[in-house]
């Protein structure tokens, strides 16, 4: 069968033809064919047009693609905020703290709150601690905070496993 496809289309190049314009003589084979009437459509029409569509929704959805991606990391976060809230103690979570802004310690204190360092500013740093009765460890570090003994050092670990201080 392909080899009688293949012999007509060689066979139109020798049917020749008189354009109606220009009256010029032209092979069948380099014909472009038009008709002003309506063609039926296909099964590959559809699958053209469907192809068309879905190329077109990839394109618009590569120029969206960094803000969907960023307004769904946006949503994540939030709901990190609601989640973790909701899992804290209810004393705590009252005070309206920032997840993020809440760091374990267990020992003295339970949690050091560092208020605002997740969004513009640093507000203040808070000691959260359930209440122990007679915890002398506690009581010293209220002490030392009150009447101010305390001071900012910053030690850095070095390559060698040493330590340096500022």
């Amino acid at each position: 069968m392909s080899g009688n496809l293949v012999g007509l289309f060689q066979n139109m190049r020798t049917v020749l033809c008189v354009c109606p314009c220009c009256g010029e003589l032209v092979r069948a084979s380099d014909l472009h064919l038009s008709y002003r009437g309506k063609a039926t459509k296909t099964w590959l029409d559809e699958y053209d047009k469907a192809v068309m569509s879905l190329d077109e929704k990839e394109a618009k959805f590569e120029g969206e693609e960094d803000e969907i991606r960023q307004k769904a990391i946006e949503r994540g976060r939030q709901q990190v905020v609601e989640r973790a809230c909701s899992c804290l103690d209810s004393k705590i979570a009252c005070y309206n703290y920032n997840p993020y802004d809440i760091k374990a310690l267990f020992h003295p204190v339970d949690f050091v709150v560092f208020n605002g360092l997740n969004s513009e500013a640093l507000e203040d740093v808070t000691f959260l601690t359930r209440a122990r009765r007679g915890d002398e460890v506690q009581k010293s570090l209220k002490s030392a905070i009150e009447s101010k003994s305390y001071d900012w050092k910053v030690a850095r670990v070095t390559e060698e496993s040493g330590v340096e201080y500022e």
